[in-house]
């Protein structure tokens, strides 16, 4: 059996054979892993029935049972996911900048793959393949660790990648799959070896990973959305985006959990949105004002900062766009956060100051996903800031390196008044 480190040290190997493989070479291994998820798609969905049957047996959350399904149609989702990540330009090699530092002296930065990254999800058996074909493409060598509620659909999913991986030898040991949660604790000593952390999963599990390495860790904490309903909203639009927001699928990251609501609309508004959503099934919790115009349970404090991942929403009043941009700056996660207005200063305001990896204005915040931003696919959300934020697809995989080009200089040329003198010319 390997040991984690020797895991580790085969990753980093073939993290250096993967930095100079050839994009053709990488999107047929992409290619190779779509095809055989559709080969091995009756495997994967008996094996995910055995989990889903398992996860029920043991009375676990029906929202996380919603995440742990994998079917036919979860099974295309990936195929399409892989396929549009294969359309997405090339992040590895690229030339970033270019300056002449002097004649015959020249230094590019370049774009490179970041080198080893571990990853531990929970729940989504999606995450496995979307993840292992983000840092195949971007050049990179992963470690995964999903959840034991998946084990049988982690299990068939990793033989799909070994097979489809087989053929090429360069690609040996650039996805490895790690057993235990023992293991994955293991690997995060192992900070000579790992580049990047990426945890996908609860709150608990994030903070934990945080606290327990030296490894760069990317991703969030929580998912505490908000969106803003102010004076000048379009009521029907309003109506729409915040059910979409709530109701679309309620058990992810990107759903809103508080919804805040000038006081000027607030009576004219809340009503024609309480009935929605009671028709939707959502508990509502409001604070004083919102009980006094619809019926809903009282919100305490800890609602404010809570992440339900189910239909349940915290519903306040406020005064002013300041207001709400407050609360939301002291509450939110940082993760994604919308305004419903017809007043384009107030948006840019709301814009520029809420302070959240996404801000939107009169849209859904369920539209912070790297699919639907066009990055192919994401290994997650991170609130972050710096390397990457928001939604990160293949960029967020990607790092960069300097390269300089001389014909003999040396620094001793440059010293002293009449030594040389820099240039620093930028090149296109």
């Amino acid at each position: 059996m390997v040991s984690v480190r020797e895991a580790a040290e085969r990753a980093k190997q073939a993290s250096y054979r993967m930095a100079s493989l050839p994009l053709e070479a990488r999107n047929k291994a992409i290619e190779s892993i779509a095809a055989a998820l559709r080969e091995r798609a009756q495997a994967i969905e008996e094996a995910n029935s055995r989990d889903l049957q398992a996860a029920k047996a043991q009375g676990l959350p029906q929202a996380l049972v919603k995440r742990l399904r994998y079917d036919r149609a979860k099974i295309e989702e990936s195929v399409e996911s892989i396929r549009s990540l294969m359309a997405q330009e090339d992040v590895v090699g690229r030339l970033l900048a270019r300056t002449e530092l002097d004649d015959g002296l020249v230094l590019d930065k370049v774009s490179c793959p970041i080198g080893v990254i571990g990853v531990v999800f929970e729940s989504r058996p999606d995450a496995l393949v979307q993840i292992s074909c983000l840092c195949l493409r971007s050049g990179n060598a992963v470690l995964l660790k999903g959840g034991t509620e998946a084990r049988e659909t982690n299990l068939a999913l990793a033989e799909a990648i070994d097979q489809a991986l087989a053929g090429d030898e360069r690609l040996r040991d650039a996805v490895q799959v790690l057993s235990t949660r023992e293991e994955f604790r293991e690997l995060l000593k192992h900070d000579d070896l790992i580049d990047l952390i990426i945890p996908r999963g609860s709150n608990e599990l994030v903070r934990s990973i945080m606290e327990s390495t030296r490894i760069p860790v990317l991703g969030h904490a929580a998912g505490i959305c908000h969106t803003y309903v102010d004076r000048s909203a379009d009521l029907d639009m309003a109506v729409k985006v915040c059910y979409d927001a709530k109701v679309q699928y309620p058990a992810v990251c990107n759903a809103m959990e508080t919804l805040l609501v000038h006081r000027d609309v607030a009576r004219a508004f809340l009503p024609r949105m309480a009935e929605a959503y009671v028709n939707a099934k959502v508990e509502l919790r409001g604070d004083e004002e919102v009980r006094r115009v619809i019926d809903a349970a009282p919100a305490t404090e800890e609602d404010w900062s809570a992440e339900y991942n189910d239909l349940v929403l915290s519903i306040k009043v406020v005064g002013s766009l300041d207001e709400a941009i407050g609360h939301i700056n002291r509450y939110s996660s940082h993760h994604t956060d919308a305004i419903i207005t017809s007043d384009e200063e107030a948006a840019s305001r709301f814009m520029d100051l809420v302070d959240s990896s996404s801000v939107m204005w009169n849209a859904s915040t369920r539209f912070a996903d790297g699919y639907r931003y066009g990055l192919g696919a994401e290994v997650g959300i991170s609130t972050n800031k710096t390397h990457a934020r928001g939604p990160v697809g293949l960029e967020g995989l990607a790092i960069y390196k300097y390269k300089l080009r001389g014909s003999g200089q040396t620094v001793a040329e440059y010293v002293g008044k009449d030594g040389r003198r820099f240039t620093h010319r930028k090149m296109t």
